[in-house]
């Protein structure tokens, strides 16, 4: 998977994209374990991903839920056993 990111929030750490190969937009976080530093994928509607890039606050209570693991169904890639938290 190729992860592209479009706009990046340095205030909330969470950016949104495209993934290249699928075409679908996601937003992510990033998250941390004992053993490294990565990011979750949640995916989003074209018109969410519309909506989001031209008004990044419309966005940050999505980011928030994610954070907080209430979006889980929309993750792109499944987390493993060491799951990591938001930061």
């Amino acid at each position: 998977m190729k992860f592209e990111d479009t706009f990046f929030s340095f205030e909330e750490i969470y950016s949104i994209g495209i993934e290249k190969e699928s075409g679908l937009h996601y937003l992510s976080i990033q998250v941390s374990n004992h053993m490294v530093d990565y990011e979750e994928y949640y995916k989003i509607s074209e018109n969410e991903y519309n909506l989001f890039h031209s008004n990044p606050a419309m966005s940050i209570d999505f980011a928030k839920q994610c954070k907080k693991r209430k979006k889980d169904a929309l993750l792109i890639i499944k987390p493993g056993k060491f799951r990591g938290a938001a930061s």
